[in-house]
């Protein structure tokens, strides 16, 4: 963990990021019909498959970037994701003119949204996440000790 990264930050981030994530897999989960049929509506192939690998990308992913597990694999899968469905389903530049407004302020909220999990991807979840407990008992420290030096 380079000093000028501060804890505080990257642990806010994360939980920010991944309270998108967690309750809009569990919304797909207990409303799999509607959302099949929204899938269907955007003209995807095999919308019952696309809405259940949303939800298992939504829901353990989420989860593993909130705890910062994998934080650095996850924030790219998630990134990729994101950019994928923003694609498919927020295409501002092809809908009626009453929803593009709409549609472009959630396709540029979703293109941050990647730049953030981008920024993650490349950081990684930061001296209060998993990966750095882990990191820290595998080189034999006291991963309270590691956390304790934390820039804050």
């Amino acid at each position: 963990m380079k000093p000028e990264h501060n804890p505080i930050f990257s642990l806010v981030g994360r939980v920010l990021i991944a309270s998108l994530f967690i309750p809009a897999g569990f919304t797909k989960l207990f409303g799999f019909a509607g959302v099949v049929n929204y899938v269907a509506a955007a003209g995807l192939p095999q919308p019952q498959l696309a809405a259940v690998i949303a939800i298992g990308v939504e829901i353990p992913l989420g989860i593993a970037l909130l705890l910062g597990w994998q934080t650095r694999k996850v924030a790219g899968i998630l990134a990729a994701f994101t950019f994928i469905a923003t694609m498919f389903f927020h295409q501002f530049w092809a809908v009626p003119e009453a929803q593009k407004m709409v549609q472009h302020l959630m396709f540029w909220k979703n293109m941050a949204i990647v730049g953030g999990l981008m920024m993650m991807a490349s950081l990684g979840g930061g001296a209060w996440s998993l990966d750095n407990w882990r990191a820290a008992r595998r080189a034999g420290l006291s991963p309270a000790a590691e956390i304790g030096r934390a820039h804050v």
